[in-house]
């Protein structure tokens, strides 16, 4: 089966984008896996899918797929190469459109710039909302915010949860380079007490309004940006009064922009979407 695809980046968070307002999607688990794959497939952090929406409901229904197939409820990065991507295919005439995702309506518009502004909708701090089960780990408060804490290599490793309609735990450190990314990440990706796994992100605030951040995203490891990952580290940051509101974030894939005004409100994400190319591939 041949089909076409555009291969797109939020900085460097990249994507692999599908048309399906036509033609019904339909591939499979195996099937994303091999289109994510960097060695035999295109590779990509993320497979997004466009779809027609119900009548009514919004303009486009957005579907996210990670690198090993599993289907997941939000991505910001994606988000912003989504309604570029719609724009330049010649599927909507709107710069500002509505897209139905799986944990509800986000609303997204392309600048004249060519950046991209993305309502991320209201973060959650409730443990059930990720969900997340704290029974057993210790646990404090920083001015009445929580935190809990795992046990890893012998220490007490604190964390925050947020939920941006995906979940996410959000470590502060001093020093975003020697974080241990890629071994404290999986490790809390798949403890018990998140039961469909979680994203982990760490900030280091460097001035009132700027940090460096990285995250490892379940299913699909360290990506360059996660636009999910960094409305919940500003948001937490900024709960535990470490961070104001708006903040300049460096990811090793770029720069991303965001505000929060606090509780009730939307998290608003600034940053760009850059099409690499357009192709077709065999899928087998």
């Amino acid at each position: 089966m041949k089909i076409k695809f555009t291969k797109m980046h939020g900085a460097g968070n990249d994507f692999v984008v599908l048309d399906c307002t036509r033609e019904p999607f339909s591939l499979t688990p195996q099937q994303l896996r091999f289109l994510a794959d960097r060695h035999f497939g295109i590779g990509a952090d993320q497979i997004l899918v466009v779809e027609p929406a119900e009548a009514g409901e919004a303009d486009f229904k957005y579907r996210i797929f990670n690198a090993d197939g599993g289907e997941v409820e939000q991505c910001g990065n994606g988000a912003r190469c989504f309604v570029k991507f719609v724009y330049n295919k010649g599927l909507t005439e709107k710069k500002r459109i509505r897209a139905k995702t799986m944990k509800g309506v986000i609303e997204l518009e392309l600048k004249e710039d060519g950046m991209v502004r993305v309502s991320m909708g209201t973060p959650s701090f409730e443990p059930s909302s990720l969900p997340f089960n704290p029974q057993g780990l210790p646990s404090r408060e920083i001015r009445g915010f929580k935190q809990w804490a795992v046990r890893y290599k012998g220490e007490l490793v604190w964390f925050s949860v947020c939920s941006m309609g995906n979940p996410h735990v959000t470590i502060v450190t001093d020093d975003i380079e020697s974080a241990p990314v890629k071994e404290l990440g999986p490790f809390i990706e798949n403890h018990p007490a998140f039961p469909r796994r979680v994203n982990v992100g760490f900030i280091q605030p460097i001035t009132e309004h700027e940090a460096n951040v990285r995250v490892w995203e379940r299913g699909a490891g360290e990506t360059l940006a996660c636009g999910t990952g960094n409305c919940a580290a500003a948001a937490t940051s900024i709960e535990l009064g470490v961070l104001s509101s708006p903040i300049l974030t460096h990811n090793r894939g770029g720069d991303l922009r965001l505000a929060w005004e606090g509780e009730g409100e939307d998290v608003e994400l600034f940053g760009p979407a850059v099409t690499v190319f357009d192709s077709e591939i065999e899928v087998p």
